[in-house]
């Protein structure tokens, strides 16, 4: 069976090492919310078509298609993977690495996903995170623990708060 939707908890590492932890929620197509910790000002949203990082602390937000992030390859089920996706690793007791690029968009990175085998998961694989290597060759890694998969999310899971301060007359 597909994978529709998941919920899991996440550790996010940066190049400097720092980590930092939350909340992932994923349904597809599309649709993905990492909610940081308390105390951390950040989230990143997907609403479907556009992916959203909103800086609480300096009321800033930032976007992209979600076409244009290295996510993308996990948030469209009808993308074509064979086109920018292969397995690099695949030892049969070992975690299977897929690598995503998009060989006309250099700039997007390079994604690679880490699977665990797993008896009872969808297609007998759990999803234990990724790696995102940005064109600058900066790493970030995505570890995730408690799965849960096709469980019910609510539709508004993937709304924010706008921190921009609004101008006379509602206008950002």
């Amino acid at each position: 069976k597909a994978v529709d939707a998941m919920t899991a908890r996440f550790v996010q590492t940066s190049a400097n090492g720092r980590s930092i932890g939350g909340t992932l929620t994923l349904k597809r197509p599309g649709h993905i919310r990492f909610q940081y910790d308390k105390g951390v000002p950040l989230l990143v949203v997907g609403d479907g078509s556009s992916l959203y990082m909103i800086d609480y602390q300096v009321k800033q937000v930032s976007r992209w298609p979600i076409g244009n992030s290295p996510l993308g390859v996990l948030l469209n089920p009808n993308r074509d993977l064979s086109r920018f996706a292969r397995v690099i690793a695949d030892p049969a007791d070992g975690p299977m690495l897929v690598e995503a690029r998009d060989p006309k968009h250099p700039e997007f990175g390079v994604l690679t996903i880490a699977f665990r085998r797993t008896p009872g998961a969808p297609a007998g694989l759990t999803l234990d995170g990724w790696s995102v290597a940005d064109a600058q060759n900066n790493h970030t890694t995505v570890r995730l623990s408690d799965q849960r998969y096709n469980v019910p999310v609510a539709k508004d899971a993937f709304s924010w708060i706008d921190p921009r301060p609004r101008k006379p007359g509602g206008k950002l």
